[in-house]
């Protein structure tokens, strides 16, 4: 068992990640930093993947790398057992493992994930949380571990206590901690105060709380004093081991760029059918924004709408890896890897933006701050039920913050292609994927039209694009609806 080591201030510098693991061994479970690939502690996980013979590892993180970067190396040569994260994006080696029964799978809301790390760093064993409640987080049943044939469950999750408090339903989530915590900050000092920079906080002074030793890679180490105390993020004494990363690639997931014609795209990519869609279902959920607004953007077609927000319109978007004030795609010089939004795409700041850790950024969306949430989606029911994280035994991406963001009471609205690549309605009487929030949903947009459950929570045809019409609109649509008497035409430049 390993013990925690004295909290000293003295002797914490080590001379490489080599050595700052030469301890961490096979069944060891590490709480990992990072978001995407903003924040990882690349060199320390570069090490751990050079000592293949270490295994058996579970592993707490908001995802799991990308490619061969980050944890995704570990995954490659099977030397995670269980990984614990929010969102799976775009791995699709673990997903992939998943599906075959290679790996064992837990998937945590993201708010309830960094709210776990706080709450094991604080002495605080359990907690109750309105996330999830109503959805298969609450009633259990999520696969863990598939059999390599893919016909069984062999491990699920579990149910959860329930508790009823001032009308509104809770569960019982239990807290984290860990042996290792692995973490990447910008700056320390010699006494192990670390300063992070821009979105690469995110769950790094989190997972540092929560471990019995935490490893902290930096990109510079200067004399005790030398850094301004007001500005320190995670005091030393939370720190045991000390590196200065050897090099850092520093690699970017989504590299996105604003072109000159104001419209923005994945960095060499041609615009096509499928982009003028999110475009147009983006432009027209700017229009819902108002000034004063707090707005939360989830991944996808969400994160487009920055980009067209009318001006003169004053809103400040939260982005739920640790930022308020996000702005639009930067211009290719500007591109940096310490700023990227929940999409894991490069992003520019607004005047007055602010950066802060996962579980603090969760604190304002589970604190109900946030205005108006947007999200993506895969079906919503005439219920206002969403489903938006998994499709069973076919598309296993996780929750990441949407059940947090929909348990809030921020009003929900909700953008996305009226049908799927396959070319089903996503607009139904009864979700069949597993949901997301019940009965949570405010608006719909798609790139048919707009549609709004009213006070009677009636599904309303508000508004149809100019390139549409009603009898496709009802065709596409499998939930029933009423058409608004004065229903209008959206015309979008």
């Amino acid at each position: 068992m390993i013990k925690i080591t004295n909290r000293n201030f003295s002797a914490k510098i080590f001379l490489s990640s080599k050595d700052a693991i030469a301890d961490l061994n096979s069944n060891s479970s590490l709480l990992v930093g990072g978001f995407g690939l903003s924040g990882i502690p690349e060199n320390i996980l570069r090490a751990i993947a050079n000592k293949p013979d270490i295994k058996n590892l579970t592993v707490y993180s908001n995802n799991c790398g990308y490619g061969n970067y980050g944890l995704a190396k570990l995954v490659k040569q099977d030397q995670i057992k269980r990984m614990c994260l929010s969102f799976i994006g775009g791995n699709d080696d673990l997903e992939r493992k998943y599906l075959k029964g290679e790996i064992e799978l837990e998937m945590i809301p993201q708010g309830t994930l960094a709210e776990k790390l706080r709450a094991g760093g604080s002495g605080i064993p359990a907690f109750f949380t309105r996330t999830g409640y109503g959805t298969l987080v609450e009633k259990g049943g999520i696969p863990i571990l598939i059999s390599k044939d893919g016909k069984k469950v062999l491990i699920q999750s579990e149910t959860k206590e329930t508790r009823i408090i001032n009308g509104k339903g809770y569960i019982l989530e239990q807290s984290i901690k860990g042996d290792y915590a692995l973490i990447k900050g910008w700056k320390a000092d010699t006494k192990g105060n670390i300063i992070f920079r821009k979105t690469a906080q995110n769950l790094n002074p989190d997972c540092a709380k929560a471990a019995k030793i935490t490893i902290a890679e930096v990109e510079e180490i200067v004399p005790a004093g030398s850094l301004d105390p007001d500005i320190i993020h995670l005091p030393g004494i939370f720190v045991n081991r000390l590196i200065k990363g050897e090099f850092y690639e520093k690699a970017i997931e989504n590299k996105t760029i604003k072109e000159n014609d104001n419209q923005s795209y994945y960095e060499n990519t041609k615009k096509s059918e499928f982009q003028l869609k999110r475009q147009k279902i983006s432009k027209r959920a700017a229009l819902e924004i108002k000034s004063g607004m707090y707005v939360n953007l989830g991944i996808g077609i969400p994160t487009l709408v920055t980009n067209y927000v009318n001006e003169g319109i004053e809103v400040q978007f939260h982005s739920e890896n640790g930022m308020l004030g996000s702005g639009e795609y930067p211009e290719i010089d500007k591109v940096d890897a310490d700023l990227i939004n929940a999409s894991k795409e490069t992003i520019s700041e607004t005047l007055g933006c602010s950066y802060f850790s996962s579980s603090d950024s969760f604190s304002i969306v589970r604190g109900s701050h946030i205005s108006l949430t947007i999200l993506g989606g895969m079906q919503v029911d005439e219920n206002a039920n969403l489903a938006n994280w998994i499709i069973p035994k076919k598309l296993v991406r996780g929750m990441g913050g949407a059940m947090d963001l929909v348990s809030s009471d921020s009003k929900v609205l909700v953008c996305m292609e009226h049908t799927s690549k396959k070319g089903e309605p996503k607009i139904v009487k009864k979700c069949k994927l597993p949901i997301t929030g019940i009965n949570c949903v405010w608006k719909i947009i798609t790139d048919l039209g707009v549609f709004e459950f009213n006070k009677e929570k009636e599904l309303l045809l508000e508004e149809i694009f100019e390139d549409t019409t009603i009898d496709k609109v009802k065709y596409f649509t499998k939930a029933d609806f009423k058409i608004a008497e004065n229903l209008k035409t959206i015309k979008l430049l």
